[in-house]
């Protein structure tokens, strides 16, 4: 699992005084970074060797100005191309958002999706959350 801490800012509410539900697939992606790493160190765009292929987001409870919130990142399943990322945001100890990011390894010269290396995989493993308890 990894943990990234964000600290809200005034300009992530909407109108209706909450954080904005446009902002957590901003979270969710800055919270996969060291995900990505696995597959460029330096993320090289250059280099780049994933694409996304879906997320769902399902929102529990509002989330506050004012109080920070912790965003959890697990790895829920890994294939042969392609690995699904679990997240949670929590805020005062209460499970706020939860989502689900589907991303593909994927070759961009060829247009297609290639199989995760071994290494990679192993990487990936040693942050997987058993499917029970997602």
């Amino acid at each position: 699992m990894f943990t990234m801490k964000i600290t809200p800012r005034f300009c992530d509410t909407d109108a209706l005084g909450h954080i904005s539900n446009t902002m957590i697939p901003c979270w969710f992606e800055g919270a996969r970074e060291p995900i990505f790493r696995f597959f460029s160190v330096e993320l090289n765009p250059k280099k780049w060797q994933l694409i996304l292929a879906k997320y769902e987001i399902e929102f529990l409870a509002q989330i506050y100005y004012g109080h920070d919130v912790i965003v959890h990142t697990y790895v829920s399943h890994i294939g042969q191309s392609s690995m699904h990322i679990l997240q949670q945001v929590w805020q005062n100890n209460i499970k706020a958002v939860e989502g689900t990011t589907v991303l593909v390894h994927f070759d961009y010269q060829l247009n297609k999706a290639i199989p995760i290396p071994f290494m990679i995989q192993e990487k990936l493993r040693a942050h997987l959350i058993p499917e029970s308890t997602n």
